[in-house]
C-alpha cells in the first residue's frame, strides 16, 4: 500500500478517535426524552399561584355576608377588645418587653434561623456529588508507563529446525540443524504514552504512541529503535451498547438529584405552613386573653357597682358575694388564658429559632397582620388538577418513577448477551540510530499492523440478570400504585380543607351574630339589676354567655386562617399564598441538570 493512502488512513482515525471523544458530549445535547419533558414541565409548575386567583367570585368580607350587624355597638359597651375599621380585633401587648411581629417577618425568621430547614439543605449538595460521581465515570484516562530492562543470558540450546532455503539448489535445502543462542548482554528501554477515552456508547478507545531502544553489548552488536502509533476500539454491539445504558447511572442520579431538591422546597413549604399556623394559633391565645380580661374587667367594675348600691341601700348585701364569686370565677379563665398565652409563645419562638427571641425571654409577641376575613368561592375540579399538578410529593414520585424506568431499562439490556467488537490499527517505524527516526518512518506510513476480532460471552441460566430486571419492574409497579394512593390522598385533603373553609366562615358568621346579641342581653339584664328585676347571678350568666359568644368568634376566625394555609398546602400554593419567592436556593437551573 502506498504512502499516501497509508497516510489518508492515519488521518482517518485520528479523526474517527477524536470525534468520538466529542461523542461523550452527546449526552447533554441529545433530544428531550418522553419522561423528561414531562418531568420538567411538571417542575416548572407556578407555585407562586394564589387561591385568591382561583376563586369563581370576587371574595366577600363578613360585613357583607351581614349587613344589617353594619353599624355595630362601640366595643366598651360590649366588652370587646379595640376594634379595627375593617371589624377586626388587635391583640392588647402586654406591660412586659414585647415586639410587634408581621407574618411576613415570622416566614422570613424561619426560613433563615429553622434547624430542621438547615439540616435539609445539606441534602442538595451531598446529591450533586453522587452525580459528579456517576460523570466521573467517563472521564478521559492519561497513561504513560517507562520499563527498562538489562539481560546478561549464558548460551543455551534453541530448537532443532531444517533449512528452506530462498535459492532451492542450495545445499542447505533439508539439512537439519541445532540452534544455539550465545551468550549476550541486552538493555531494552521500553516508553508509552497515550490516553484512553471512554466512550458513552459503550466503547473504549485507546490512543498511544509507544517506544522501544534495544541495544546489544556481547556476540553480534547491534542497536534498534521501534516507534508506532496505535489506535483501538472496543465497542459492546448488545450488552451495555448504546448511550441510553451508558448514561443510565447519571440519569439516575440526576433525577434522584432533582428528588433531593424537591424535598428540601417542601421542607421548606411545611415550615412556612408550620409558622402560618403558629402565628394565627397566638393569635387566637392573644384574642382568648382579651376576652377573658374583659370579662374580668367587667365582673369587677359590677361588684364595684354592687357595692355601691349596697351602701346606697338600693341592693341586698347578698348580691355582693354573688359578684365576688363572679370576680373568682373569671380570675381563674384569665390565669389559664395567660398560661396558654405563655405556651403559644414558645411554640412560635421555636420554630424561629431567633438568638434574639429565645423561648425562655420575656419578650412577648405581639402579632400585627390582620386576618382575612373574606369569604372565597373554589371550582374544587381546578383545584384539584391544581393539586395534581403542582404538588411536591407528586413531582417526586414523577422524578423516582423516571428513575424506575431508566433502571428497567438497562437492566432489560443487560440481560442481552456481551458481544464485543475490536479493531486495532498501528503505525510501524524502525531505525538504528534514534527514536526520531523511528518516529519520522511511523508518520510515513509505510509500515501498519491492524486487526479486527469479535467475542461472546452469555451465562447459561441468566438467572441472575433476569431476577434482577423483575425486582426492577415490581418495585416500579408498587411505586405506580403509590402514586395512584397519593394522588386519592390529595384530592381528599383539598375536599376535606374545602369543607373545613367552608364550615370556619359559616362559624365565624354565627359567631360574630351571636356576640352582637348576647351583647344587647348582656346590656339589657345589667340595666334591669339596676332596676332591681334581676339578680347579679343572671348578670353574670349572661356576661359569661357573651364572654363564650367572643370566644367562639376568635377562634372561629383563627381556624379560618389555618384552614387557608391547610388549603394552600394541599393545592401546593403555599408560596404563593405566603407571598414568598424560594429564588433559586433550593432549586438547580432545570435545564442543565434534567437528564436527557
Amino acid at each position: 500500500m502506498n504512502k499516501p493512502i497509508q497516510s489518508i488512513r492515519l488521518i482517518l482515525l485520528l479523526t474517527l478517535s477524536g470525534a468520538l471523544s466529542a461523542c461523550a458530549y452527546y449526552f447533554d445535547t441529545a433530544p428531550k426524552r418522553s419522561v423528561a419533558r414531562r418531568v420538567e414541565a411538571r417542575l416548572v409548575t407556578d407555585e407562586g399561584l394564589r387561591l385568591e386567583v382561583l376563586t369563581k367570585s370576587p371574595p366577600e368580607s363578613a360585613e357583607q355576608a351581614l349587613p344589617k350587624f353594619n353599624q355595630r355597638r362601640p366595643p366598651a359597651e360590649r366588652g370587646l377588645p379595640p376594634e379595627k375599621p375593617d371589624g377586626t380585633t388587635t391583640p392588647k401587648p402586654a406591660p412586659e418587653a414585647s415586639k410587634p411581629l408581621s407574618i411576613a417577618e415570622a416566614r422570613a425568621l424561619a426560613l433563615e434561623n429553622n434547624l430542621d430547614l438547615q439540616i435539609a439543605r445539606i441534602d442538595p449538595k451531598i446529591a450533586a456529588t453522587q452525580v459528579s460521581e456517576e460523570e466521573a465515570k467517563f472521564d478521559d484516562l492519561i497513561f504513560a508507563k517507562a520499563k527498562y530492562a538489562n539481560k546478561n543470558t549464558p548460551a543455551y540450546n534453541l530448537d532443532v529446525v531444517t533449512f528452506t532455503p530462498v535459492d532451492p539448489k542450495s545445499s542447505l535445502k533439508n539439512q537439519a540443524a541445532k540452534l544455539t543462542a550465545i551468550p549476550q548482554e541486552t538493555e531494552t528501554l521500553e516508553l508509552e504514552a497515550g490516553v484512553v477515552i471512554p466512550l458513552r456508547t459503550g466503547g473504549k478507545v485507546t490512543l498511544s504512541v509507544p517506544f522501544d531502544e534495544k541495544r546489544q553489548f556481547k556476540g553480534v552488536q547491534s542497536d534498534q529503535y521501534l516507534s508506532a502509533l496505535r489506535f483501538s476500539i472496543s465497542q459492546p454491539l448488545l450488552r451495555d451498547a448504546g448511550i441510553d445504558n451508558n448514561v443510565a447511572g447519571i440519569r439516575i442520579a440526576r433525577y434522584e438529584q432533582e428528588a433531593v431538591n424537591l424535598k428540601t422546597r417542601l421542607q421548606s413549604i411545611r415550615v412556612l405552613a408550620a409558622i402560618d399556623r403558629a402565628y394565627w394559633g397566638l393569635y387566637v391565645a392573644w384574642g382568648e386573653l382579651d376576652v377573658r380580661r374583659q370579662q374580668y374587667e367587667n365582673a369587677a367594675d359590677n361588684l364595684a357597682m354592687v357595692k355601691k348600691r349596697v351602701a346606697e341601700g338600693l341592693t341586698a348585701a347578698v348580691e355582693t358575694n354573688r359578684a365576688e364569686i363572679g370576680v373568682a370565677e373569671r380570675m381563674e379563665g384569665l390565669i389559664v388564658a395567660e398560661t396558654s398565652l405563655k405556651l403559644r409563645q414558645r411554640q412560635l419562638k421555636l420554630l424561629l429559632n431567633d438568638a434574639k427571641l429565645d423561648i425562655a425571654s420575656p419578650t412577648v409577641l405581639v402579632p400585627q397582620t390582620q386576618p382575612t376575613m373574606t369569604s372565597f368561592e373554589f371550582d374544587r375540579e381546578q383545584l384539584v388538577r391544581q393539586a395534581l399538578d403542582g404538588r411536591l410529593e407528586l413531582l417526586e414520585l414523577e422524578l423516582k418513577l423516571a428513575a424506575d424506568l431508566t433502571k428497567v431499562e438497562y437492566l432489560r439490556n443487560q440481560t442481552l448477551p456481551l458481544f464485543m467488537l475490536d479493531y486495532s490499527y498501528s503505525s510501524l517505524g524502525r531505525d538504528t540510530t534514534s527514536f526520531g527516526g523511528a518516529f519520522n518512518q511511523t508518520l510515513d506510513g509505510d509500515f501498519s499492523d491492524w486487526s479486527i476480532g469479535m467475542r461472546m460471552e452469555y451465562q447459561l441460566s441468566n438467572e441472575l440478570r433476569r431476577s434482577r430486571l423483575e425486582r426492577a419492574v415490581q418495585e416500579r409497579m408498587q411505586r405506580l400504585s403509590t402514586k395512584q394512593l397519593r394522588e386519592l390522598t390529595v384530592r381528599r385533603e383539598i375536599y376535606d380543607a374545602l369543607d373545613q373553609l367552608s364550615q370556619n366562615w359559616q362559624r365565624i358568621l354565627a359567631a360574630r351574630q351571636n356576640v352582637v346579641l348576647a351583647g344587647l342581653n348582656y346590656d339589657a339584664e345589667l340595666k334591669q339589676f339596676s332596676e332591681g328585676l334581676r339578680t347579679m347571678t343572671e348578670v353574670l350568666e349572661t356576661l359569661t354567655r357573651l364572654g363564650e359568644a367572643q370566644l367562639r368568634e376568635v377562634r372561629a376566625i383563627g381556624d379560618y386562617q389555618i384552614a387557608l394555609v391547610d388549603l394552600a398546602f394541599a393545592t401546593g400554593t403555599v408560596l404563593g399564598h405566603s407571598r414568598v419567592n424560594l429564588g433559586k436556593s433550593s432549586d438547580v437551573n432545570l435545564k442543565s441538570t434534567l437528564p436527557d
